[in-house]
């Protein structure tokens, strides 16, 4: 993988785009797809748990390791025991990584509750320890936080923005919901652009860009250096690419079902595919096609119908139906709302 630095990358004409991490769906598998279909300008690997007993995970080591697709990598970590923190930050920046990554917006329960990822943000104190230790460790490439912009209210958002710049801390994403938001409710775009003003390094916004009309509302109202989009690049792969033409102001290149059915196609294909039963396959499957389903029709037949297919039969005879059956249509460029 050639190594692209992050100033470099700053420096270029267009704002920068990058792929949310999200566990247990951006592997290198799917990194691999996304690529296929326009890659972002940065990849973050699902998160490194550290404690006391963690080592490396192999299947996550491998989207750094194994990475063919030309787009730089942030390995990212979850935890809260500073040395663990320290010595698997130094572990990792043994291999090529764009940089370290610290999660401090992961909204799950079993997470949070542990005083991991999104429950950080109750500990100021603690956030500030972890960050110094860490600057110091990881002294010779990136240092970069994900955050959300508060635990149940916005109470620590600026305090918490002021440690950030304590630290010198070099890319922050900020996910404009609370944690116990969880993906609901309205995206405070406002406060990203606080955090903007506020903090010194360069800042992702992230929370509920689902187009590339939708990526450029954002980055005209908070002012960020770029956009980092997550679950709505699993319903629509072209949407980096859209979003650089919407940047240049070309015209956006509507995406024909036909190649939405290959894009399917592909994420059947999953590496663990012989090894998975037929309906934790199509279960596993479902996951996005509840995305992708967003965009193939207004009246979200598509939709219902393919939550109630069992067999890959069934699934596949449906997604020929609706994907295939009218060569002249196209996924909408947004989701259709209602649906």
């Amino acid at each position: 993988m050639s190594q692209v630095s992050l100033p470099q990358l700053l420096h270029n004409d267009l704002p920068l785009t990058a792929l949310a991490p999200m566990q247990d769906v951006t592997n290198l598998w799917f990194m691999k797809v996304i690529a296929h279909y326009g890659s972002p300008d940065y990849f973050f690997t699902e998160y490194f748990r550290v404690n006391d007993t963690s080592r490396l995970n192999r299947s996550i080591l491998a989207a750094i390791t194994e990475n063919d697709t030309g787009r730089p990598v942030f390995a990212q970590m979850i935890g809260e025991s500073i040395p663990d923190l320290v010595r698997t930050a130094q572990e990792l920046c043994r291999y090529n990584i764009a940089g370290v990554d610290l999660n401090m917006g992961c909204p799950a329960p079993r997470i949070y509750r542990k005083n991991v990822g999104g429950g950080l943000l109750l500990s100021p104190e603690k956030v500030n320890r972890i960050l110094g230790e860490l600057r110091q460790a990881v002294n010779d490439r990136p240092l970069t936080v994900k955050m959300r912009v508060g635990f149940e209210n916005t109470d620590t958002f600026y305090e918490i923005l002021d440690i950030i710049n304590r630290h010198s801390i070099d890319l922050l994403s900020v996910h404009g919901r609370t944690v116990k938001d969880m993906y609901h409710g309205t995206v405070k775009y406002d406060l990203i652009a606080e955090a903007v003003k506020r903090v010194d390094c360069p800042v992702l916004a992230n929370g509920n860009i689902y187009s590339a009309t939708t990526a450029l509302e954002v980055l005209s109202q908070t002012g960020a250096a770029g956009v980092m989009v997550g679950r709505w690049a699993i319903g629509n792969p072209w949407l980096f690419n859209q979003i650089r033409q919407a940047l240049r102001c070309e015209p956006i290149t509507p995406v024909p079902l036909v190649e939405v059915r290959n894009y399917i196609d592909r994420l059947w294909r999953t590496p663990r595919a012989s090894t998975m039963p037929e309906r934790s396959r199509v279960g596993y499957l479902k996951m996005f096609l509840n995305y992708i389903a967003l965009s193939v029709d207004a009246e979200g037949q598509f939709l219902r119908l393919m939550r109630r297919t069992q067999t890959e039969v069934e699934m596949f005879n449906l997604c020929d139906r609706f994907l295939l059956a009218e060569g002249m249509k196209t996924l909408a460029l947004s989701p259709y709302s209602g649906v």
